[in-house]
């Protein structure tokens, strides 16, 4: 069972969701003049990450506020994306910028081996709301670090040498963290050395083992995992790692029972069991972490993102006392210049502080049980593109598809050029509407900022029904309605 943390942890959040919702910003005067050279310089400076330079054509921004952006020429998206999925506060915070502005003027930056105020506080929030033990925080810059880190402490923790992960998984762009990945961005950079090995999650309404039930799918997973690791020799594993609710990948909840037993098989072979909560942490999910929907502890666990609504970046891993304990007279070989920086440390103290006073960790869960859940579900019935709709809180995902019946995808895995054109198709009618969408393969994700208010929610439904008319063209039935959800339409918070 989970071992809660003091109430303290959310002691100062309301009892009825009320957070301060930002109004619809202004939009500045539109200055052509200004984006054109905005976007002049990144065309002739910027390196994009994960871009063939000379084929994008990115859009110039000229602020942010709340859940909208806008560019210079005056035209207003709300953004369901929330960046990367990180402004889980949504963007400018006053609570949070000031908070910025109060600790650039009194320290801005200091050393990391030295206690300081801001990470200290930083540091001390974070483990209130950690489940169970997880009680130590070792900073980093950013989540793809924070995994290279926990992989690393598990390896000295355990003196074994492999790392097994999930195919449907996203872990980081690092050496070792993109090698964990299990999608096609670590092909490029996957030379087989890295002692990773992968292995298949539950995704029922995919499902790698012919499961028909969420209990076959848990079952058929799990002793999945078990045949994976006789294979490879439970003695030569260090540790698993899952995203606890995998992200990028898909949004795939977890079945019942399926992170429990994957706890259990990590304790009969002494492997350290690591919960990827880069994106789903920090509210996404309507809890603090996402290992508090399935009462599950790992022994570490990674973090970043929403942690201070990407203001200032920063990441980490909250240690157990086991493995920390595994330090204690033997020094950790590993460490960043700018760990527990006094900015985004100060940042993640209003952020989270912010969250608990305007209770928007509870407003995130009301939006996904009354208004996002059931309006995904209605769209489902009514757009034959959405094979499935999955998710909790503000994390959720429609499955694009060609023809509900055989569950084929919109398009091909990892599309490119005219094999792309039908999601290509879906975002542009979304940009047109003014909804920024976040898309992926076959897949549209509503990740909106955990405090967006009901109207504007209710705004970005509208624009995303208008793209999935768009999509529904590129269907086995074109353009025409259908009455019926299609197989897993109405999943909800399961596959």
């Amino acid at each position: 069972m989970t071992t809660h943390k003091p109430s303290s942890a959310t002691a100062s959040a309301p009892g009825t969701p009320t957070p301060t919702v930002p109004a619809v910003p202004a939009v500045p005067v539109p200055d052509p003049d200004a984006g054109r050279a905005v976007h002049a310089a990144d065309r002739a400076h910027v390196f994009h990450s994960w871009s063939a330079q000379g084929q994008i054509d990115p859009l110039a921004v000229a602020g942010a506020e709340g859940s909208y952006f806008w560019d210079y020429e005056g035209k207003r998206y709300l953004d369901f994306a929330s960046g990367l999925v990180f402004t889980n506060i949504g963007y400018q915070h006053p609570k949070v910028v000031a908070a910025i502005q109060e600790q650039a003027a009194k320290m801005s930056t200091f050393a990391p081996a030295f206690a300081v105020e801001a990470r200290s506080e930083a540091a001390r929030l974070i483990a209130e709301r950690t489940p169970g033990d997880l009680d130590k925080i070792f900073f980093t810059n950013g989540g793809a670090d924070a995994v290279e880190h926990a992989v690393r402490m598990a390896r000295l923790h355990t003196g074994r040498p492999k790392v097994l992960s999930a195919y449907r998984s996203y872990h980081g762009g690092t050496q070792q963290a993109i090698n964990l990945t299990g999608d096609p961005r670590r092909w490029a950079s996957d030379t087989g050395t890295a002692g990773v090995v992968h292995f298949h999650a539950p995704h029922l309404y995919r499902s790698p083992f012919y499961a028909t039930t969420e209990e076959q799918e848990c079952e058929r997973a799990l002793a999945h995992l078990e045949q994976t690791l006789a294979y490879e020799g439970p003695q030569t594993i260090a540790a698993v790692i899952l995203e606890t609710i995998p992200g990028t990948a898909g949004i795939m909840m977890p079945p019942p029972g399926y992170l429990a037993g994957v706890r259990e098989i990590c304790d009969r072979h002494g492997i350290v069991f690591v919960l990827d909560e880069v994106m789903a942490g920090f509210g996404r999910t309507g809890t603090w972490f996402a290992a508090d929907l399935f009462d599950v502890v790992p022994d570490l666990m990674t973090f970043a993102k929403g942690v201070n609504s990407g203001y200032v970046p920063l990441g980490g891993v909250a240690i157990s006392a086991k493995i920390a304990a595994t330090f204690d007279q033997r020094p950790y070989p590993g460490g960043l210049t700018y760990s527990g920086h006094p900015l985004a440390c100060a940042a993640a103290v209003a952020t989270i502080e912010t969250m608990a006073e305007e209770g928007i960790v509870e407003h995130a869960a009301h939006l996904g049980e009354t208004v996002i859940g059931p309006a995904l579900r209605e769209l489902a019935e009514r757009h034959p593109s959405v094979g499935e709709v999955r998710g909790t809180g503000a994390f959720w995902a429609l499955d694009l598809v060609r023809d509900r019946e055989t569950r084929e995808p919109l398009v091909p895995y990892n599309a490119t050029g005219p094999a792309n054109a039908p999601m290509a198709d879906f975002a542009a009618t979304a940009k047109r509407a003014g909804l920024w969408p976040f898309v992926n393969m076959n897949r549209t994700h509503v990740v909106p900022p955990c405090n967006i208010g009901e109207a504007d929610l209710k705004e970005g439904l509208s624009a995303l029904d208008q793209a999935l008319t768009a999509a529904d063209a590129h269907t086995v039935t074109g353009a025409h309605t259908v009455t019926g959800a299609g197989p897993g339409a109405g999943g909800g918070a399961s596959a």
